[in-house]
């Protein structure tokens, strides 16, 4: 059974990995550019916003982009308030101009104080795993200060999930010959990083038997990320393409 899951799981893998697929999702976003600060700070921005509608998600990445001057690095260092949107101008759902000014600011900060977000997030993962990583950024981004914004930047230690900040971690840390993922920050191992887990990834691995727990919050988080490492203890987010692709197709129900 688990030789023949495994089977499955990585011939999903191999079918999805691949840059054919990734036209229209949100890493399509990243992939626009070549400057490393440009990447993060587009993957980091595209990824908070990654809820809801894919199409949605990518014409609302796409507009921030375009206000942005498509430098998204300059535009941190050097913008003023009122350079992109206007005051409490809705930017995408429930994330408008007020929140992306203060992560401009927040940004701005860790580019200019603590030397970048490859370094913050390495230094998280210094001290443990993905919790205390993502903890660990949490705390720098938010700074000690109480805004709207912090409901976009997951909790785990009130046991979210975190999906959105998993995602771009695999985007910026896992690294194959694919080049789907970008692998620009090399000192963190891809073998720390959890899977972006939301209700599609959720339900699928519950059918798959890999998951149990009916929550998807950070302990069942955990518990996934156990069960892929059996597979591939190296790089276990490489499943997050065969639970999305499995879930969305059914073949997994085939074999």
């Amino acid at each position: 059974m688990k030789n023949n899951l495994a089977h499955v799981l990585n011939e999903a893998v191999d079918q999805y990995n691949r840059l054919s697929f990734i036209e229209h999702d949100p890493i399509s976003i990243p992939h626009r550019f070549d400057r490393k600060e440009d990447i993060e700070i587009a993957g980091f921005l595209t990824a908070i916003i990654s809820w809801g509608n894919r199409a949605s998600i990518l014409k609302s990445a796409d507009c921030m982009m375009n206000r942005m001057g498509h430098s998204p690095y300059e535009f941190i260092l050097n913008a003023k308030r009122g350079d992109a949107f206007t005051k409490n101008q809705s930017i995408h759902r429930t994330f408008n101009e007020e929140d992306f000014w203060f992560f401009t600011l927040a940004l701005r900060r860790i580019y200019n104080c603590e030397f970048g977000l490859e370094m913050v997030f390495t230094k998280g993962f210094d001290l443990g795993g993905s919790f205390e990583a993502l903890k660990h950024f949490r705390t720098v981004f938010m700074n000690s200060k109480t805004h709207r914004a912090s409901k976009h930047i997951a909790d785990v230690a009130r046991n979210s999930s975190a999906k959105r900040l998993n995602m771009f971690l695999r985007w910026m840390v896992r690294r194959d010959e694919r080049g789907v993922d970008f692998g620009i920050w090399k000192g963190i191992s891809p073998s720390k990083l959890s899977i972006p887990l939301d209700v599609h990834s959720g339900n699928t691995a519950r059918q798959l038997g890999l998951l149990t727990r009916q929550q998807n919050d950070w302990k069942a988080v955990v518990e996934l990320d156990e069960s892929l490492k059996k597979f591939d203890a190296v790089d276990p987010v490489k499943y997050d393409y065969a639970l999305f692709s499995l879930g969305e197709s059914g073949i997994w129900k085939q074999k």
